[in-house]
């Protein structure tokens, strides 16, 4: 079966945490660096995280998460945490691990929108896995986050589609929303075989 024109030039744009990135990681490996329970990190770990997604160093974002637990981290604090949030965050789950190669195997052209820090953006960029995509855009470099339609706009610029091109998985669905009003053709991830499913349906893959 020939492919249709729309999956001839479509592009897969997956997010990263909590679809190619399991979620779940980064909390527990931190607290027991910082000997805390989980749950008392929990709060301050994301709610300082939009303006660390935007762009704010890594050293002024855990000197806000200290300030909220109550003790310094300093710069020495501040690299070594990051280096454990980051690695937390770049263990590729399998079931995205394999529907990536599925999709390389066909030459299919695929990318990365993700919100997420600077540190993160280098550390993904420099993974052994990501070298199947053909473009990575993350919210640190552009200044501005997902759900705001302006993300999407500018990852067209950089993936050189128009946003019919595009096939997208986030988790969230506020986020999918968005891109669907912007014209891309988005879906909630759930999972390996859902997305399978859905590639499938977008004639992006067989069986």
């Amino acid at each position: 079966m020939e492919p249709s024109r729309s999956a001839a030039t479509s592009m897969v744009v997956w997010d990263l945490g909590g679809v190619l990135a399991p979620s779940g990681r980064a909390l527990p490996a931190l607290a027991a660096v910082l000997d805390l329970p989980e749950g008392d990190l929990a709060g301050p770990y994301w709610n300082h995280r939009d303006p660390y997604d935007l762009g704010e160093p890594s050293e002024a974002y855990w000197a806000r998460v200290g300030r909220d637990l109550g003790r310094p981290l300093d710069r020495g604090w501040a690299e070594r945490l990051d280096r454990v949030d980051t690695g937390a965050w770049t263990v590729l789950a399998d079931d995205a691990g394999e529907l990536l190669g599925r999709l390389a195997g066909r030459g299919t052209p695929q990318g990365v929108l993700s919100n997420a820090p600077a540190s993160l953006a280098t550390a993904v960029r420099g993974a052994s896995w990501s070298g199947v995509f053909e473009t990575l855009v993350f919210s640190a470099d552009l200044g501005v986050m997902k759900p705001d339609p302006r993300v999407y706009r500018a990852a067209d610029d950089r993936f050189g589609r128009r946003p019919a091109d595009i096939v997208f998985f986030d988790d969230r669905p506020e986020n999918v929303e968005a891109a669907r009003a912007h014209g891309w053709r988005a879906h909630v991830w759930t999972g390996g075989e859902s997305a399978a499913g859905v590639l499938a349906d977008e004639g992006l893959l067989t069986g």
